[in-house]
């Protein structure tokens, strides 16, 4: 019964712009920014409506490979918008504001009505009903 996933971590170049992005559009809450001098590691943790939270982290001399749609690993983070109708106007916000939309919105195969944008760094984020 307590066995839930605590958070997800994600890695990115630009630790500012990455909270930004997540707490203007997907109304995330920031805490305080963590700082490791000795290794250059730094954090944010993120919470959003509902509990879940994600890490924004970065450090020093990260690779950043090309993300493929199809690869092993991270896919896509996935924030449900509670109505068609709000994944029609979070996606056009998010298109006006220049971020790519890959996707829809539009109803998938197994149902879903969603929408795939990409994220400053070219991450995957899923809008959903």
């Amino acid at each position: 019964d307590s066995m839930r996933i605590e958070h997800i971590a994600l890695y990115v170049n630009d630790l500012e712009a990455a909270r930004e992005f997540y707490c203007r559009y997907f109304g995330g809450q920031s805490g305080e920014r963590y700082h490791n001098p000795k290794t250059g590691f730094q954090s944010y943790f993120l919470r959003f409506a509902g509990g879940a939270r994600l890490e924004l982290m970065t450090a020093p001399e990260m690779v950043d490979a090309p993300k493929a749609e199809r690869r092993t690993g991270y896919s896509h983070l996935a924030f449900s918008v509670g109505s068609r109708q709000a994944v029609d106007e979070w996606t056009e916000r998010l298109r006006m504001d220049g971020y790519p939309v890959i996707s829809g919105p539009r109803v998938t195969g197994d149902g879903y009505y969603e929408s795939c944008i990409l994220d400053p760094e070219g991450n995957r984020i899923e809008i959903t009903e």
